[in-house]
Parts: structure tokens; C-alpha cells; sequence
């Protein structure tokens, strides 16, 4: 069918005097061939030429449910009232307060007598907490749920997640969310199968109001809204369009228009990030086709959170938007795999912008030229590997700036990198992917988060005892959010440039001896931990609840204090001082890469690593030796 429609649009606009190109399905308008000609006389020559284009956005897997219908008071009812997220503390008991004066019939359970359900599960997965949750909702007998408060990227799926589970088994519930995340409870439950989410929304930040602020908002503004999302029924243009589903072949046409036109319609569909796109035209998805063994049906993942079917096809889309090039088409597959993992997965949404990046290891990055050199991240290859990646975020997994990637400032583009393995083995380190258990010349994509770049520190004596301590100092300095707020301990990547690799590895003979001497070294003195988590503490304020004298006994409890010597390069007099820890074993991975004339280290808190293998075509060096590749087993490393 798809072909007869091709065969009538070529003769319906050889009627109409235009003219049909295989490549790419441009369409050209005589003006075109006026210009081709030479004849650029008059404004009459601006080139009109048109493309077909397809979709880069997998469908969705999951069905939304037929939720039950809202209840008609609240008199009788027993409605829970859970989730422990900014300022709950004051949030809820007043919720119970406001229940029972206005419904004196009503029983309430706060989080405490009823637990939370957490993030819903993706589908085919079982979460202990979730079942837990939704069997005590049914034990206690529960008519509804409130849950709350949702003000952050990643404190928001947690607590919607216990309105999804309560949907899920027949009870009505309301989130309770601040202005910039109520699209993000719509669009996390809409993804978990929930066609009307119901959404009290609270004015303004939680955790910059006043005590007394907090109390006034949720009895004059969340309060009422709490009664009407839970006792007015669900209209059918709640619903309407959220149980729609995309039909027909995947490969189909979707668009058709000018270059221009192209951008327009990618941009209001929200399928491009903002920035131009190369038309993906059906030739050119094909082209990448052939540098992988996959079907263009084929599954490649189903990716959260908008748990998408994302076939071969969709990865070749969204790789030729991004500018790649189509031999790229295993490393796009292996990252789309990648970006599905959880330990990946779980910051991307936070208001604290962690920001994606890759880096490869093995042959096929040095063949294809994916540099691992000075200004690597800005070389060509990388760059179209970055954007393919914010790509895939958006049309493959479903994250949107404002629904469900929320950071504050925004985000820097995502990047990728190479390590520099030809280096690694010079000085007599395992590569990472190695250490990771793949063999030396395997090929591997490895994503991870950031939560800073640039910065970076330039060593100027060459012992390797004092870079470690300049390192450890480092890490200290960048742990989880600005002055170390968050948590202690957090994943890190480490770049270090050949030549400081070299001077460290004179003392530290692997990489894991370097981080057994960074984990007793990179120490914290508890007083600035306390004194940073008191006082920007990244959820809800212990200032008011706890004196910090209190704090501190808690931190120095919970977070392993010890009575250490003091850091080196501490200015304290005293030889000895409580430290936190700010590393842990395995939590961080150091790579050997960037400029090889340059003395650097760039320290890179953010959040867990995945590692997956580049499966290449079983034709790839006859594939590469008609683009003017030299054979892969000349990039291998002995």
C-alpha cells in the first residue's frame, strides 16, 4: 500500500510539472531546475524542494485503565494521606486536621500507619513496596489517597507513584504537586496508564515558605482542591485523546513538506530538541538499516518512562536527525540499551540536572575516528553522538524539559567521549570497559550523569602521592549537589589526561590501588557536612524541627564519623577531626583520556554507570571497506 502511494504522488506532481528524485524523495519544483541550470535571473529561483519524512517516536506499550469513579463525599470514608517529600511534615497533619473538621465521620491514616508505594514499576516488573502498599490499602479498607508533596523531579514520581497504585486497584487519589511539577503528574501517570490524573496544586516552592505560609496555602488553596479532584466525577475530555494509539507501519510517512516546513512540524510535535534536524526520509532510515543484522521491526528496548516500543527502525530515525553517520548504526543501538537502565535512568528527571553523556571503549570507536583527544567532546563524530542521544531521551524514553526532566537551569547538551587505550596499556592500566570484564579490543558504550563540567584542575608537581591528595581534595569539594547537600557518597567519573595517568600509576600500579588511597584520604570534616545539610538541605528543611547540635548527632550517626587525622590540606590546627567519608568502592570510574600534552584531571560527581557491548554487523568490514575504512583488526590493542 505504502509503495501505490508513492507511485500516485510521483505522477500526480509529474502532472503538476514537478519532477521526482530517488534520493532522499526530495520533490523539486522547476525553479529548482532553473537554478541547477545556471539561471539564477529573478526572484522567481528560490529553490523549493520537499521531503517525506517518517517518525522518530516509538509506540507506547502501555493501556490506560478504566479508572474507578470518584466519590460522592468524603463523610465515612477512611483516605490516607501519604508520602514524605517537602514539607509533609506540616503539609499533612494539617490535611488530617481539615478532613476531620469538615467530615467528622471520616477516618484518616498518615504514612506512618499506611507506607508509601514509591515509583510505579514499568510494566513486567515487580516491586515489593508497590504490592505492599496496595495490600495495606485494601486491609485498612481505604476510599482514598492523598499523596504529596511533589516538588522536585525526582520526589515527584515517588509520590504520584502511590496515586497510580491506588488508581490501579479501584481507589480514587490526588497528588499534591507545586506549580512546575503538576505536567509531570500528568505525564508520569498518564505513561503508567492513568487517562485522568486528578492534581491539587500547591503556590509555590514548598521548602521556601514559612511555616505559617505553608499552613495558610494548604488550607485556603491545596484544601479545596483536594475535595474536588476526589468527589467530581471524570468527564469524557479528561480522557479524550489519552487513549489513542498510533496504527499502520512505523516506516510510513508522517510529513510531507520544505525543509523548513520539516523543522516546524518537528518542533510543534516535539520531536526534535529545539535545534535543526536532517529530514528522515525513508531512504535515509534505510541506508542505516544496513549497517546492523536487526530487523527494522526488531525490538531494540522498551524504554522508560514513557515505555515505548523502540524498534531498530526508531533508533535509525532519530540517528539520522542527529546528523550521524550511517555506519554509527551499532553504537546508536548499543546506547539506545544503555539509556533503559535503571542506574542510569533514576536522575534524569531531578530538578538538579544531572546531564547524560557516553563514552566508548574498543577498536570500532578508534576505526570510525570518535576522538579521544584534546577537545574530544567537540569533535564532529562525538558531537552527533551527543545530540543522537538528547534525541533518544526525548523521542525513545520519553523525557521532556517541563513534564519529566526538570532542571532547574536546563541542561548542557549530552556528549560522548573515547578513552584513550593505546595510553591505559602504556602505562600498564586496564582500559575501563576491562576492568568492567569485557576483553581489551570488545567495544563498548558506558553511560553515566553528570552534575558539573569544566573546572577541571591542572596538577603542577609531578608525585603521585600529592596528585592523589590534590584529588582526594577534589572529590571532597564535588560531591552530590553544590557544598556537598546531598548525599556523602556518590557515583563519580574521573578524566585524567595521559600524562597525569602516567606520574599516578609511578605509585598506584591499577586503578582500583588509586582508589583504595583516595577512599581513605578524601575525608570530610563533619562540621561542614552538617553545617551544608542543615542549612540546604535538598528536601525538606531539618531547620525548625531539629536544632543543628541534634543534626550533627544524627549525621555523625547515620554517615560513618570517624576521629581521623586531619586532612592535608585542611588549615585547621588540630591534628585530629571528625571526617565523614565521601567515597565508596566501586563508585567510581577513572578514564585515561583528553588532551595528551596537556597536565588535567576533571572530577565528575553524578549518578551510576551502565556498560553494554557494540554488536556489529556480521558484514562490517566489507560494509566499512566501501566507505574507505582500514579493517577493524588494525584498531586492535595487544
Amino acid at each position: 500500500m505504502k509503495r501505490f502511494f508513492y507511485t500516485f504522488v510521483v505522477i500526480s506532481l509529474i502532472i503538476c510539472g514537478r519532477t521526482y528524485a530517488q534520493s532522499g524523495r526530495i520533490i523539486c519544483d522547476e525553479t529548482c531546475k532553473s537554478e541547477a541550470s545556471g539561471n539564477t535571473s529573478g526572484a522567481s529561483t528560490t529553490s523549493a524542494a520537499n521531503y517525506a519524512v517518517v517518525s522518530p517516536v516509538g509506540r507506547g506499550t502501555v493501556e490506560m485503565i478504566q479508572q474507578a469513579p470518584r466519590l460522592t463525599t468524603l463523610d465515612g470514608k477512611t483516605i490516607a494521606v501519604v508520602g514524605g517529600s517537602f514539607m509533609t511534615s506540616v503539609t499533612h497533619p494539617e490535611i488530617k486536621k481539615l478532613i476531620l473538621k469538615h467530615y467528622p465521620t471520616a477516618k484518616v491514616l498518615l504514612l506512618d500507619e499506611i507506607g508509601t508505594a514509591g515509583v510505579y514499576p514499568a510494566p513486567g516488573v515487580v516491586r515489593r513496596s508497590k504490592d505492599e502498599f496496595q495490600e495495606r490499602l485494601r486491609r485498612h479498607k481505604v476510599d482514598a489517597v492523598i499523596a504529596g508533596n511533589c516538588g522536585c523531579g525526582l520526589c515527584t514520581p515517588k509520590e504520584c507513584g502511590s496515586c497510580i497504585a491506588a488508581e490501579y486497584i479501584g481507589i480514587p487519589a490526588v497528588a499534591i504537586a507545586a506549580p512546575t511539577f503538576v505536567d509531570q503528574v500528568f505525564y508520569t501517570s498518564l505513561n503508567n496508564g492513568i487517562p485522568a490524573p486528578r492534581v491539587a496544586e500547591y503556590p509555590g516552592a514548598f521548602a521556601a515558605h514559612t511555616h505559617e505560609e505553608l499552613l495558610r496555602n494548604t488550607r485556603e488553596v491545596v484544601w479545596p482542591q483536594i475535595v474536588k479532584a476526589l468527589t467530581e466525577p471524570i468527564t469524557d475530555s479528561e480522557i479524550a485523546g489519552n487513549t489513542k494509539r498510533d496504527k499502520g507501519d512505523i516506516r510510513d510517512d508522517v510529513f510531507y513538506g520544505t525543509l523548513d516546513e520539516i523543522q516546524t512540524r518537528f518542533r510543534e510535535e516535539r520531536w526534535s530538541d529545539g535545534l535543526p534536524i536532517v529530514p528522515p526520509t525513508f531512504e535515509r532510515v534505510s541506508e542505516f538499516m544496513r549497517y546492523t543484522d536487526l530487523k527494522w521491526d526488531e525490538t531494540v528496548a522498551i524504554l522508560p518512562v514513557a515505555h515505548r516500543n523502540t524498534t531498530a527502525w526508531h533508533v535509525a530515525v532519530n540517528g539520522v536527525m542527529a546528523g550521524c553517520k550511517p555506519e554509527y548504526m551499532p553504537i546508536l543501538v548499543a546506547l539506545t540499551k544503555a539509556i533503559g537502565a535503571g542506574e542510569f535512568r533514576r536522575t534524569i528527571a531531578s530538578t538538579h540536572a544531572w546531564v547524560p553523556y557516553c563514552w566508548l571503549n574498543g577498536p570500532v570507536a578508534r576505526q570510525l575516528g570518535i576522538s579521544s583527544g584534546e577537545g574530544e567532546i567537540s569533535a564532529e563524530a562525538n558531537v552527533a553522538i551527543g545530540r543522537f542521544m538528547n534525541l533518544a531521551l526525548q523521542n525513545l524514553a520519553g523525557y521532556y524539559v517541563g513534564e519529566n526532566r526538570m532542571g532547574t537551569f536546563g541542561y548542557p547538551m549530552p556528549w560522548c567521549l573515547a578513552e584513550d587505550e593505546a595510553a591505559c596499556v602504556a602505562i600498564g592500566w586496564k582500559p575501563y570497559h576491562v576492568r568492567e570484564g569485557f576483553a581489551l579490543n570488545d567495544n563498548t558504550i558506558t553511560v553515566a550523569s553528570t552534575l558539573l563540567w569544566g573546572n577541571n584542575m591542572a596538577p603542577s608537581t609531578t608525585d603521585p602521592k600529592k596528585i592523589m591528595e590534590l584529588l582526594a581534595w577534589d572529590i571532597t569539594e564535588r560531591c552530590q549537589f553544590a557544598l556537598g547537600s546531598g548525599r556523602p557518597e556518590t557515583f563519580r567519573t574521573v578524566m585524567m589526561t595521559p600524562p597525569i595517568a602516567r606520574n599516578l600509576a609511578s605509585e598506584y600500579k591499577t586503578p582500583e590501588r588509586l582508589e583504595e588511597a583516595l577512599i581513605r584520604t578524601a575525608r570530610r570534616p563533619l562540621d561542614e557536612r552538617v553545617f551544608t545539610n542543615y542549612y540546604a538541605n535538598p528536601g525538606s528543611s531539618p531547620e525548625g524541627r531539629h536544632s543543628i547540635q541534634r543534626w550533627k548527632s544524627h549525621l555523625s550517626r547515620t554517615e560513618g564519623a570517624e576521629l581521623t587525622a586531619k586532612p592535608v590540606w585542611h588549615a585547621a590546627s588540630d591534628e585530629q577531626m571528625m571526617t565523614l567519608p565521601t567515597m565508596k568502592k566501586g563508585m567510581t570510574a577513572f578514564l585515561v583520556t583528553g588532551d595528551a600534552s596537556r597536565n588535567k584531571i576533571q572530577t565528575m560527581p553524578g549518578g551510576g554507570y551502565k556498560s553494554i557491548a557494540i554488536e556489529l554487523p556480521a558484514k562490517w568490514n566489507e560494509l566499512t571497506a566501501e566507505l574507505g575504512y582500514s579493517p577493524l583488526k588494525e584498531f586492535y590493542i595487544k
